[in-house]
């Protein structure tokens, strides 16, 4: 068998769906060979390799099935990287093929920097933010490497993996027969029993008046959404997310009420403050970065005991504190643990009623323009969209005000943070839920990967791009005014940054378009079934708050509340 048609026969075997590229010399191969099977495997081609990497990994965010993405050597493979570094620093299983220039004309360990056109050492370049990365120089090591490739990026701590291929191996014959096609799956690393796990929270709970559950991006991941939600049904307890999870926990059937935020520096008041109270913080796959608990960490969680379940290792030697509980399980090991302890009948009352205060009085502080505008936009969604969001202050006010609906999921790129992944992402996403997308971006945001814009009107996909335009990079500018003297050079209109007519490139892709500038408009929309693209105009200057200043604890965030108010809060 042609080496190209065995990757693809074994996409197809892997379950593999879609999958997401940009044509190139060296790939012609794998090209023609995914073109004989396309009754059974669609590629899907983008118009950058960097959108073919996002579009890739917004289908294994939504799925949970590895996401595939291909480009040919040289530049087409390094515009996979920003895509990889996103699935390596949010978990995500990918499987990114490069073609490669031939190995008789490789420069191999020679000296020289480059024998063949278009060769690059693309290994190299990606091995820190890979879980595995392999160049292929013997046609019959394909079939073990391809399954490797699958195990590595689906076990343990998901992540992506490069595979390398030269022309000459894409077109080389090898007998499948005669070779071992099963690769010896991987071990696992010994892991702390979960009835460790149990004891230790059942004890814990048992001594605490104030407990708190932080769920992160991790145990999305590692288990169903339905499964979560179903844990913390009826939960006695409070309720906090990252940011990466704010839509695990909508306002419905039995979830009600338990929820008061995602932390962190631009996180809800509401959860700060219950985490700055708490006397117990049980952290499930959460990274605890510095976003999430501020530059000193003392200031984190003061008064509570720590307790952190993550199955990656070098996470929880990050400790947070020297005395924290760590539990190297799989999240979805701890969750029918939790659902069990959290039922068994105990009560805190008080405790939630001091949330629940605290709440009431943060709750309108930090509501704006564009916070009204995400969400009207989520009042007309219907549950059968799903939601993207781009990097920059679109995406706090997304996380802030878009009310999700039960079946609705949002998705965001944490911590690689890249603008211009949300289009790409919504197309990925698209392909593996056959769902409308709602796609949130900013003006600066958008045009990293605008060409897609050509994807989505060639297919006619049902993708409402959302331009939330303040004629800035505004999360730049805020930045500017709080530590340079608001110098606004190079983030505004007058300072060397400018934003285009977005009705009229949509339009000429093909796009319908429409230009909002006020609250009665997003209320008069009726999607229809295609693409459409929605310029809002923002009024004046806009910020993000609350917004924490750098060494302050998470509840003392900028706008600053009335002393009198912030101390009655902390002393409640």
């Amino acid at each position: 068998m042609k080496v190209s048609d065995y990757i693809v026969e074994f996409l197809i075997e892997k379950g593999v769906t879609d999958l997401f590229g940009y044509p190139g010399g060296m790939v012609t191969h794998l090209m023609d060979s995914l073109g004989k099977k396309k009754e059974y495997i669609k590629t899907h081609i983008n118009y950058h390799e960097q959108a073919s990497a996002f579009a890739a990994c917004g289908y294994a965010q939504a799925t949970g099935r590895t996401g595939v993405a291909f480009a040919t050597s040289g530049p087409g493979a390094t515009n996979l990287i920003t895509g990889i570094g996103h699935a390596y620093y949010d978990s995500v299983p990918a499987v990114f093929i490069t073609g490669q220039v031939n190995t008789f004309e490789s420069k191999g360990r020679s000296g020289i920097r480059q024998m063949g056109f278009q060769e690059t050492d693309i290994v190299s370049m990606v091995q820190p933010i890979t879980k595995w990365a392999a160049y292929v120089d013997c046609a019959e090591d394909i079939p073990g490497i391809m399954r490797k490739a699958f195990d590595i990026a689906e076990s343990g701590r998901k992540g992506p993996v490069l595979i390398d291929i030269p022309m000459d191996i894409f077109r080389s014959n090898i007998d499948v027969d005669t070779l071992s096609l099963t690769e010896k799956k991987l071990i696992p690393h010994e892991m702390k029993a979960v009835e460790e796990f149990k004891k230790t929270i059942d004890l814990l709970l048992s001594q605490s008046q104030r407990p708190c559950i932080l769920i992160g991006n991790g145990i999305k991941l590692d288990a169903q959404v339905e499964q979560i939600r179903e844990m913390l049904r009826g939960c006695p307890i409070p309720v906090v997310s990252s940011i990466m999870a704010v839509d695990v926990i909508p306002e419905y059937e039995g979830l009600e009420g338990i929820y008061y935020g995602f932390i962190g520096a631009y996180g809800n008041r509401s959860a700060n403050f219950t985490v700055a109270k708490c006397d117990l913080l049980i952290c499930l796959g959460t990274r605890l970065d510095v976003r999430q608990v501020g530059a000193r960490r003392s200031s984190f969680a003061p008064n509570a005991t720590i307790v952190r379940v993550d199955i990656d290792e070098y996470e929880l030697s990050n400790r947070i504190r020297d005395d924290e509980y760590q539990f190297k399980i799989l999240l979805s090991d701890a969750i029918p643990v939790m659902g069990e302890i959290l039922h068994k009948g105990r009560s805190y009352e008080q405790w939630i009623n001091v949330c629940k205060e605290i709440k009431s009085k943060v709750k309108y502080i930090d509501e704006h323009e564009p916070n009204k505008y995400l969400n009207e936009i989520s009042k007309i969604t219907s549950d059968e969209y799903h939601i993207t969001a781009d990097v920059g202050q679109n995406m706090i006010w997304t996380a802030q005000s878009f009310k999700l609906k039960p079946r609705q999921r949002l998705f965001f790129s944490g911590g690689m943070g890249s603008m211009g992944y949300s289009l790409p992402a919504a197309i990925g996403i698209h392909y593996a839920t056959n769902r409308p997308i709602i796609c949130i971006n900013g003006d600066g945001g958008l045009q990293m990967n605008i060409q897609e814009l050509m994807l989505v009107a060639r297919e006619k996909l049902p993708i409402k791009i959302f331009v939330i335009n303040n004629n800035s990079l505004g999360m730049i500018r805020h930045f500017q005014k709080m530590y340079f003297e608001s110098r606004f050079y190079y983030t505004t209109e007058t300072e060397g940054y400018n934003t285009p007519d977005f009705c009229g490139i949509a339009e000429a892709y093909g796009i319908k378009s429409h230009y909002i500038d006020c609250i009665e408009d997003i209320r008069d929309i009726e999607f229809d079934n295609g693409p459409e693209l929605y310029n809002i105009c923002l009024k004046g200057v806009t910020e993000v708050s609350p917004k924490l200043e750098f060494g302050k604890p998470n509840q003392d965030q900028e706008p600053l509340l009335d002393r009198e108010l912030y101390n009655y809060l902390m002393e409640l």
